[in-house]
């Protein structure tokens, strides 16, 4: 499955709605209650969005339509809960969909195309997302799991699992710190560490764990993308990067592979061009001058890389979205 030409194409499921990937990691998901969280959401996202709320690293988005192609950005280590709607995003050749009844997860920063699926001005898309610190994961783990982790043989950087209603009903509560004087400063921050221990003791909690500890795969990619983040435009050895995290250059492809889902030298390239775009689309700047400045040297070549990425010309494709803001 993949994102061709900027659309959607067909989803590989199990005959249930249920990407291939991680089927494993998937069972029955408890009954959730998300109508109130539904309404909290809309109160804090009134119109068509994303904002940044009052509680550090807490979102809410609403979107009331879906979208006919799919929305290129970087995913940060995140929790995400939909609270109605539904939602599906693409990474590398990997597909993940999720709703109310699933929650997703981000390890590391990510590059990904995005749909939303489901909704409608009558029932808008309503999610919820809380940003993920390593470094909190990994003193709540200590507490988690006192005794040490189990040994993990999956190495993702993107999880789903059930919405769990106390998940939920957390989330819920944190949303609702906003509008009592103090709770946002002084409760907020117990919720949110509810929110992570629970997270750590669900299905999917030895793996989200990874991300907190230096020596896992997880941790060691998480540097190497911070590098790549940092210094997309340079040029760039994979063996550096796999001195860098204190790797062997074949251990360390295939560990970054198995996480992000691509290569090192194909995620520096989504990061150059998704930049390249937003450079064209918001400085004003000829396509000329944005592959120079995220790293190519050559025109023709980001010319065609850019046009099998998204599916059109860089002058084309801004054009459009050009006119697409405008209306």
């Amino acid at each position: 499955m993949i994102a061709k030409g900027g659309i959607l194409e067909t989803v590989k499921t199990n005959g249930k709605g249920v990407p291939l990937r991680g089927l494993d990691q998937i069972a029955e998901p408890n009954e959730a209650e998300p109508g109130k969280l539904a309404g909290l959401v809309a109160a804090y996202a009134p119109h068509d969005g994303s904002f940044e709320l009052r509680i550090p690293g807490l979102h809410a988005s609403r979107f009331s339509r879906i979208n006919k192609e799919c929305v290129h950005a970087v995913r940060l280590p995140s929790l995400w809960i939909i609270a109605q709607g539904a939602k599906t995003v693409i990474v590398g050749e990997e597909v993940y969909e999720y709703d109310a009844a699933r929650m997703i997860v981000f390890s590391v920063a990510l590059p990904v195309a995005a749909q939303v699926t489901r909704a409608s001005r009558s029932e808008p898309y309503l999610s919820l997302k809380l940003d993920l610190d390593p470094h909190k994961i990994a003193e709540l783990v200590l507490k988690v799991y006192p005794n040490g982790l189990p040994p993990v043989q999956e190495r993702s950087a993107v999880y789903i699992c059930p919405a769990d209603e106390n998940i939920v009903n957390a989330a819920t509560r944190l949303v609702e710190c906003l509008a009592r004087p103090g709770d946002a400063e002084l409760v907020a921050p117990l919720v949110i560490d509810e929110i992570l221990i629970r997270l750590l003791r669900s299905p999917i909690g030895v793996r989200v764990a990874q991300m907190g500890f230096a020596e896992s795969s997880v941790h060691r990619v998480a540097k190497a993308i911070s590098w790549l983040q940092a210094n997309f435009s340079q040029p760039m050895k994979v063996e550096d990067l796999a001195e860098l995290v204190h790797m062997s250059v074949s251990s360390f492809h295939e560990h970054f592979k198995s996480v992000t889902s691509m290569s090192p030298l194909h995620y520096q390239k989504v990061l150059r061009l998704q930049e390249a775009r937003r450079l064209m689309l918001s400085t004003i700047v000829d396509a000329g001058a944005a592959s120079q400045r995220v790293g190519y040297l050559s025109a023709s070549q980001f010319s065609r890389e850019y046009s099998r990425f998204f599916g059109s010309a860089p002058t084309k494709d801004i054009a459009r979205l050009r006119q697409e803001t405008s209306v």
